[in-house]
């Protein structure tokens, strides 16, 4: 039976919902694909739910071609699991928790690691049923601080997550790359622009761990690339360290008076009024940045850390949150300073006359980690610890020891990349694909091991997966629009054909429900819009809107054995014969 728009579910709007903020969010709800419930959930209406299968049919597709099987688990899930890995915790407030009517703690899945691996446990036993892969299509949950974007920052999303279980890392080397080539493949097959990037494994854990990402100014991620073909989002480039410097026969440190300089910019004004260099100006990069940063740890401690960096550079709290997952990181507070009155605000640095003032055995007993960059015997301009003044010429390794260095500063374009294969580049994407090594956190954690060769018990290694397949759709939707409405690649489209018919003459209605059986008949998907008494004006701005690739409009031409067949992309419309639709279709 065809899909006939006289009693389809579905009403186009007009106007934009008022919280829209990109493309896809709006024109996704005007065309009645989806509905919002709350923020960041959505209701999946028919349109709706007919691109997402075919995503996931792609999907599937691609995991069977690499040897994985499906599996289908429950959101709602009991928290001993998680408790076991740490995860309960460390998902803090991401987590959405609820209990029972018994008061058991329940959690509704944000990923399904643990009960994957208690799965396994519970079947296989040896190493002769290794390698194994299997995956879902499942919806997650995360209580995200500020849902936007429609779908593509959601509190209820879809995802496809696989894992594979191996006993040898060689084998977990192989079964790693089956799902990384496939993930190419569905990327490919979906018609996405891809970077694969050096990645963090944050909460999951494990070593290995790449995100592919699809460039577009819409991105959440900032990822860099060089020429050379390194390629990393923020969080994971790594700072080549400097040479350490010789500092015997340097200087003494120097206090100096230094009112009103409480910036980077009026301490390098004042350095180069009262104190020039003879060979240059100084600049910012000539400074000691001290960037006061509450830690929150899962346990609710709270513990103050101060971050030194150049002070050409900013902190950027992305990367400062993978460096001490899984603690929450907050600027500090006026209570903060309150409690550590030590600390000059404005003018902190880690020695000041009396000795040294951060650091686990100073003064204030507060942990100073250092950008890489501050290496043993570079000189600096930073705060002495003393309202108004500074300290010219501290050197590192000579009169202040960090507790360690973090990868806390900005990226910038121009900075080399790890790899030496040139400078890098600045982009932004959306994460649309993560494959990770777990390796046997989660199989140590919950105790899975077979039998190897020697009927010795061996920890199972694994990997994971995730695809955003409701994500994938809103990018596609935010590539594929206009002015008008949506234009859906073939590959996902609701349906292949839209078919319109024009006007009141019985005739022109009949000549549609033929040109639609003979459609339907050779294999082809079709929505006919046979409402009898909807203007042609409203029919083509609902075909615009909700953008199947191809319309087909049967209009007065039938008179004359012809209609119009409109590509949705190009805006072309091409006169056809009526026993010439499908050729010229296929």
């Amino acid at each position: 039976m065809p899909t006939r728009l006289s009693n389809y579910f579905l009403r186009t709007l007009r106007e934009d919902p008022s919280d829209a903020e990109v493309a896809s969010h709006r024109l996704l709800v005007r065309a009645g694909y989806i509905r919002r419930q709350a923020p960041g959930v959505f209701a999946w209406l028919p349109l709706g739910l007919r691109v997402k299968a075919k995503i996931e049919k792609i999907v599937r597709d691609e995991m069977e071609r690499a040897g994985a099987h499906e599996v289908h688990f429950p959101a709602l899930l009991p928290r001993e699991p998680y408790e076991v890995t740490g995860r309960w915790e460390e998902y803090g407030d991401a987590l959405f928790r609820l209990q029972d009517r018994k008061g058991a703690d329940y959690l509704l899945a944000p990923t399904h690691e643990e009960v994957f691996t208690l799965l396994v446990k519970d079947l296989y036993s040896s190493y002769k049923d290794l390698p194994l892969s299997i995956y879902q299509i499942q919806d997650k949950y995360r209580d995200e601080a500020r849902p936007r974007a429609g779908l593509l920052r959601g509190r209820e999303f879809t995802m496809k997550d696989a894992y594979s279980f191996d006993y040898t890392d060689a084998g977990l080397d192989a079964s790693y790359q089956a799902q990384r080539d496939a993930y190419e493949r569905i990327f490919t097959r979906l018609g996405l622009e891809y970077v694969i990037v050096k990645a963090d494994a944050g909460a999951m854990g494990g070593s290995k761990s790449e995100e592919f990402l699809h460039p577009t100014p819409v991105g959440e991620d900032t990822f860099v690339r060089s020429a050379g073909g390194y390629a990393a989002n923020v969080e994971a480039f790594t700072t080549i360290v400097p040479e350490a410097i010789p500092f015997d026969g340097l200087p003494e440190a120097s206090v100096f008076d230094s009112p009103n300089t409480p910036t980077i910019a009026t301490l390098v004004d004042l350095a180069n009024a009262n104190h020039p260099r003879p060979d240059r100006e100084w600049t910012a990069a000539d400074t000691l940045k001290n960037v006061v940063l509450a830690l929150v740890h899962p346990d609710g401690r709270r513990e103050l850390v101060i971050v030194g960096l150049p002070g050409d550079r900013d902190v950027d709290l992305k990367r400062v949150e993978v460096a001490v997952a899984p603690a929450d990181v907050e600027a500090a507070t006026e209570a903060d300073f309150l409690a550590h009155p030590s600390l000059v605000k404005g003018y902190i640095g880690p020695w000041s006359p009396t000795g040294a003032v951060l650091g686990e055995e100073s003064a204030t007993g507060i942990r100073y980690l250092v950008d890489p960059r501050i290496v043993d015997g570079t000189e600096w301009i930073t705060g002495a610890n003393v309202d108004q003044k500074h300290v010219f010429g501290l050197v590192a390794g000579r009169d202040f020891t960090a507790d360690g260095t973090i990868e806390a500063a900005e990226v910038r374009a121009g900075d080399p990349a790890p790899d030496g294969s040139g400078p890098v580049e600045l982009a932004r994407g959306m994460e649309i694909g993560h494959v990770f090594q777990l390796g046997r956190k989660y199989a140590e954690a919950l105790g899975l091991k077979v039998l190897d060769e020697n009927g010795k018990l061996v920890t199972v290694t694994m990997g994971s997966y995730g695809i955003g397949v409701t994500r994938i759709l809103a990018i596609i939707a935010e590539l594929g629009n206009d002015d008008k409405g949506l234009i859906w690649p073939a590959s996902v489209a609701p349906f292949d054909v839209h078919v319109v018919a024009t006007g009141r003459d019985a005739a022109v209605f009949e000549a549609a429900e033929s040109i639609v059986a003979t459609l339907e008949s050779n294999g082809l998907e079709v929505l006919f819009d046979d409402r009898p008494k909807v203007s042609p004006g409203v029919k083509f701005g609902d075909a615009e809107l909700i953008g199947v690739p191809k319309i087909v409009i049967a209009g007065r031409g039938v008179a004359d054995g012809v209609v119009e067949v409109w590509d949705r992309a190009t805006g072309e419309r091409t006169p056809v014969a009526i026993d010439e639709v499908l050729s010229a279709l296929r």
